[in-house]
């Protein structure tokens, strides 16, 4: 008997692509652009909403110098009001799943560079909080803004805040 397998008895050969590999696919520098415009529509409303309520303008003409009065004014107390607001707006889906509102609309998903899900303080603490702390100062949040932004045309893909925390959108 030969070692040559007859070809009735060999395994099919034929190419088959519907199958999962495994592989993660990048998010488009696009579709990240458009995830972060929803999200920052959708905060800036809710910070508009609650700058209409009753009372909330005096808190922050009392913080504010007489150059500028309201409630856009970068003081500590607006910035701690517009992390409040991003924590109740998307601490959820991105502890949860992974993703923020825009994230969820494009089929984007935040994952270490392994697949797996990050931790709460991999996504709200370096992804997130460090740009919040640049906020402190304009000069510095410009810089770091400008950096981050510009980072993402690498292969990689990645902002600076991507490469901070060690993660990475992918499509889902």
């Amino acid at each position: 008997m030969s070692d040559a397998v007859d070809a009735r008895f060999a395994p099919p050969q034929a190419h088959v692509e519907d199958l999962a590999t495994g592989e993660q696919v990048l998010a488009g520098r696009g579709e990240r652009l458009i995830a972060v415009i929803v999200d920052s529509l959708i905060g800036g409303g809710v910070g508009w909403v609650i700058g209409l309520i009753p009372g909330i303008q005096q808190l922050f003409q009392a913080q504010t110098d007489a150059v500028s009065k309201n409630i856009w004014s970068l003081t500590p107390w607006s910035l701690a009001v517009g992390a409040v607001v991003f924590l109740a707006l998307q601490g959820w889906p991105l502890l949860t799943r992974g993703q923020t509102i825009g994230k969820i609309i494009m089929k984007l998903r935040i994952v270490r560079p392994d697949g797996s899900r990050p931790d709460a303080f991999r996504l709200l603490g370096l992804r997130y909080g460090i740009g919040m702390l640049f906020n402190l100062n304009v000069v510095v949040v410009m810089v770091y803004g400008l950096v981050d932004s510009l980072l993402v045309f690498r292969s990689s893909r990645k902002c600076l805040h991507d490469t901070i925390a060690d993660t990475q959108v992918i499509k889902l």
